[in-house]
C-alpha cells in the first residue's frame, strides 16, 4: 500500500557529494529510489536552532509516494545520512551537519514508539520546514492538531529568532533543473 511522506531536508556542512546545496539535489536523487517524488519546494536558507555557533542551513521539502512503512522509511533516511557522512552518535545535538533527513507527516499517522514520532513532535514550531512545506501541501492537515499547514505557520511567533521571515528562498540551478526533470517524470 502506496503513502505520502513529507521529508525534511537539511544541510549545513559540506559532504561527499559538495556543498549544502548539492548535498540536497544529490540526496533527492537518492531519496527517489524509495518511491517517487510527487513535490519538491524550492530550498531556503535558515538560522541555527538550538545550538547557535554553525552556518546557516539549506533546507527543502519533498513529497514522497512509497511503499514502505513508517518505520521501514526513517531506517531507509538513517543509511541515506551516514552515506552523506552523518554521525549521529558522534555529534553536537542540533550542531552542524551534512545531512539531515526528517519524517515530517506520513499520511494521516500518529504514531508515539521509540526513535519515531510522527508527526515530527516539533513541526508546529519550525518555521524552517513549515515554509517549504506551506510552498507545496499548505492545506495539508497536521493529523495530531488537525490544523492545516498554513494554520500552523500563521500560529508561528513573530519576532522571533525562528520567525518564518527568516527563511529566505534561495536559487539553485542545479536543484531547479532536478525539479523540472522530476515534473517531466509525472
Amino acid at each position: 500500500m502506496m503513502g505520502i511522506a513529507y521529508l525534511g531536508l537539511g544541510a549545513n556542512l559540506p559532504s561527499p557529494a559538495g556543498p549544502p546545496v548539492a548535498t540536497l539535489a544529490a540526496a533527492v536523487e537518492r531519496l527517489a529510489s524509495l518511491g517517487q517524488i510527487t513535490a519538491k519546494s524550492s530550498l531556503y536558507s535558515t538560522p541555527p536552532v538550538g545550538y547557535s555557533e554553525q552556518p546557516r542551513f539549506v533546507n527543502a521539502v519533498i513529497a514522497l509516494e512509497t511503499g514502505l512503512g513508517a518505520r521501514e522509511l526513517l531506517d531507509a533516511l538513517m543509511k541515506i545520512e551516514r552515506e552523506f557522512g552523518r554521525d549521529r552518535l558522534n555529534s553536537i545535538p542540533n550542531g552542524p551537519r551534512p545531512l539531515d533527513l526528517d519524517i515530517l507527516l506520513f499520511g494521516d499517522s500518529v504514531i508515539d514508539q521509540p526513535g519515531l514520532s510522527l508527526p515530527h513532535p516539533r513541526l508546529a514550531e519550525r518555521a524552517f520546514v513549515l515554509v517549504p512545506l506551506y510552498e507545496i501541501a499548505r492545506e495539508l492537515i497536521d493529523p495530531r492538531s488537525g490544523a492545516t499547514v498554513a494554520e500552523l505557520l500563521r500560529r508561528l511567533p513573530h519576532p522571533a529568532t525562528t520567525a518564518a521571515s527568516d527563511v529566505v528562498r534561495i536559487d539553485s540551478g542545479a536543484w531547479d533543473a532536478r525539479a523540472e526533470r522530476f515534473a517531466a517524470d509525472k
